[in-house]
């Protein structure tokens, strides 16, 4: 009888030893279908943000605000829910953000779920928005095109970079300048001002770490695709497991100049249990 019940024990400790945990899946509910998001154990600020809100109901009768095509799709503004036809939308939010939970391997890829947030000049923490999210559609990359994106990135964190600095030495109407050439990508003026404080901006340039993409990162974008110059700038925290040719079919709806659909596309997001 000993040796039954102890047997019966290892058993047990067997099954809950190698039963799979529970993942945290919630569900995006849009005119076109479902589709199932996995949010990540590791950025649980996030995780347990966004699953407070869908509890509340928070996102339901919002759009998707943002759609742009290779790209991703963006929605979570409260304020999208009455808005009018053609409205410019994306500033709403809640009364708070989200601290920065930066897991080097949750990249960009193809059907990363991640938050939105401000830029850097005036959000140089990386702060979450607490309820606007996003999800990548993004393309497949050749290498040559990935060495562009390094470049692309190193001359934007040079230009937030070049903001800090005239902010900090109280030039307002050169940064009120530079900010209004970075508006209209007038790539030659702000070349021409970062090339004037080109020491301070190198020196601060290299005290940051550089972007580079590792070997990995190249592997996933050359052939699953993504969005690889939002690494290490937006959280991830969760991906699409079911219903990426949703996705793929919301981002190619027709748009307008502020890249909000013509068409609303108005969903309901709620945390299926016990999966």
């Amino acid at each position: 009888m000993k040796n039954v019940f102890i047997i019966a024990i290892l058993a047990v400790l067997l099954v809950a030893c190698t039963s799979k945990p529970k993942e945290t899946l919630v569900s995006i509910t849009t005119p076109y279908g479902e589709i199932i998001v996995k949010l990540y154990d590791s950025t649980i600020k996030h995780k347990e943000n966004f699953t407070k809100l869908a509890d509340a109901g928070y996102f339901n009768g919002t759009l998707f605000h943002r759609v742009i095509q290779d790209f991703m799709i963006q929605g979570g503004d409260p304020g999208s829910k009455n808005a009018m036809p053609g409205a410019l939308l994306g500033e709403g939010d809640t009364n708070y953000t989200i601290p920065f939970e930066y897991v080097p391997s949750y990249l960009h890829k193809r059907g990363a779920f991640a938050a939105a947030r401000e830029s850097d000049d005036v959000n140089p923490l990386k702060a979450s928005s607490a309820s606007q999210f996003y999800i990548v559609k993004g393309k497949v990359f050749t290498n040559d095109e990935l060495d562009a994106v390094e470049l692309k990135v190193e001359r934007r964190t040079k230009q937030y970079i070049m903001m800090d600095l005239l902010k900090k030495e109280g030039k307002e109407d050169e940064l009120k300048a530079f900010r209004q050439m970075t508006d209209k990508r007038d790539t030659a003026n702000i070349r021409q001002i970062i090339n004037k404080y080109r020491n301070a901006v190198e020196a601060q340039y290299m005290r940051t770490k550089p972007f580079k993409l590792s070997e990995e990162q190249r592997r996933v974008y050359t052939t699953v695709g993504g969005t690889p110059h939002l690494d290490g700038a937006y959280t991830v925290f969760g991906e699409v497991v079911s219903g990426m040719e949703i996705v793929d079919q919301i981002a190619a709806v027709q748009t307008d100049t502020n890249d909000r659909p013509v068409q609303d596309i108005r969903v309901s997001i709620k945390v299926l249990k016990d999966k």
